[in-house]
């Protein structure tokens, strides 16, 4: 590895950390927020929501961005915005404004991912590029984890409001090292940004998931829950017409003519969904109703980052080598397996025989998932689309997380509860296990990764 491949692993590395673990480590501080603020399960869901409303809405611009202006620049720019929106959520005095400053903490994340995953595609390749996502997958995934062990420190210590104040160093950290990255200010041709697009996707995503999260309490029969949901389908009707016609779409639709990069996506709406919704309810319920404090529902959490740490970077490796198809079926079953495990964590829980193996399970699944899942997506399209081909799958899985959050009260039916839990669990292991089903039919192993295990096993 090369000092720039070094530097340009590393800015990626951390500047997509603090995005995830900013997704994550709200979780455990779900309750104290609550409490502070009032409110019931639509206010922490709103608290999820926003940020991942505005992410997975203005992703896809932010791809083209990078695509179009340069991601060291496009980057720059994301963090500066994400420190100053952190802050905001910090000092945020009403549980509307704390909402209102997830919003735009999740506009300034859109900027982050695909910036950081197509910086990694365009200077690596080959096996190199394989174990390089492996890696970022594999921190960026412990962000997603371990957020909830450091959130729950910091709620139990020093208030919830520190989880984001602490984003300030790493950006500070990642901004120094970007410095000292090389790259020309525009990569492409200058390009008009799709407003019409933007916009539609906004509200196709923003009315359902209001709805969504107001009909618990207001029910579906009422204007309130029906009017918005009919309006955002509309609009993502006619997002998908617009972005079908459009001289520049944001979303260009012939990518998805690519049988891995569509499949891809479609195993993502089940991963991606069944991880936001599980996580999600994982942390509340160990403290509503299990009585953890925030510390020991994040801690928890830990052996699945530690199956993470260790074996992202091979699993990814491999599938470099083999081919993504097989970590894609196992992985998302293992980890479907682990969610239903937890079924048996009953209060009085026992850490050690409810949740500790469950938690192992699911940790294996992601790190066998995770990086042969972006190499399958982000291999099969040309090095010039790495920008807007990360946006769209972060989009995708985003979105998935969103709709799956949004959904938690429905699921639940209003009150979490031992049996609510259970319900979300099988949910959850449903959607993973489908992820791995559509994973074995669809996804077909690249022709190189096919050459490139053929030559090594030549050589040995």
């Amino acid at each position: 590895m090369t000092p720039r491949q070094r530097r340009v692993l590393i800015v990626s590395i951390l500047s997509s950390f603090v995005a995830f673990l900013d997704g994550s480590i709200i979780n455990v501080a779900l309750p104290a927020i609550g409490r502070e603020f009032g409110g019931d399960l639509a206010l922490q869901q709103w608290v999820v929501d926003g940020y991942l409303l505005s992410l997975g809405a203005l992703i896809l611009v932010a791809g083209s961005l990078s695509d179009t202006y340069g991601r060291v620049r496009v980057l720059r720019a994301g963090l500066i915005w994400f420190g100053i929106t952190s802050l905001a959520c910090a000092v945020a005095p009403l549980g509307t404004l704390l909402v209102v400053a997830r919003i735009l903490q999740g506009a300034a994340a859109a900027l982050l991912v695909p910036s950081s995953l197509a910086l990694i595609t365009s200077t690596f390749s080959g096996p190199a590029q394989g174990k390089a996502i492996g890696a970022w997958t594999g921190w960026t995934g412990i962000a997603g984890i371990a957020g909830p062990v450091l959130g729950g420190v910091l709620v139990d210590t020093i208030g919830w409001r520190f989880v984001f104040g602490i984003n300030v160093l790493p950006i500070l950290v990642t901004l120094i090292v970007l410095a000292r990255i090389d790259e020309p200010a525009r990569t492409g041709p200058a390009a008009r940004i799709d407003l019409v697009g933007a916009g539609l996707a906004v509200v196709g995503l923003g009315a359902p998931v209001f709805a969504l999260i107001e009909q618990g309490r207001l029910g579906w029969g009422s204007p309130v829950v029906v009017v918005p949901l009919i309006v955002g389908v509309l609009a993502l009707a006619a997002f998908l017409r617009w972005e079908a016609r459009a001289p520049q779409p944001m979303m260009p639709l012939g990518l998805f003519r690519v049988r891995n990069f569509w499949v891809g996506n479609i195993a993502t709406v089940g991963i991606y969904s069944a991880l936001s919704l599980g996580f999600f309810i994982f942390a509340v319920y160990l403290q509503q109703v299990g009585g953890f404090s925030a510390t020991a529902a994040g801690i928890a959490g830990v052996p699945a980052t530690l199956m993470l740490l260790l074996f992202a970077t091979l699993f990814g490796t491999l599938a470099g080598r083999y081919g993504p198809r097989r970590f894609m079926t196992i992985g998302p079953i293992v980890a479907g397996a682990g969610f239903l495990l937890l079924l048996a964590a009953v209060p009085p829980i026992n850490v050690w025989l409810q949740v500790v193996p469950a938690i192992v399970l699911i940790g294996l699944g992601l790190a066998i998932t995770v990086a042969p899942l972006t190499s399958a997506v982000l291999g099969s399209i040309r090095a010039e689309q790495a920008g807007i081909g990360s946006a769209i799958n972060n989009a995708v899985s985003r979105v998935a997380g969103l709709i799956a959050v949004a959904l938690a009260g429905t699921i639940i039916g209003g009150r979490l509860d031992l049996a609510g839990f259970q319900r979300v669990m099988v949910v959850v292991a449903v959607l993973m296990f489908a992820g791995g089903i559509v994973s074995w039919l669809g996804i077909r192993t690249p022709v190189v990764a096919s050459h490139e295990r053929d030559s090594s096993e030549k050589l040995l």
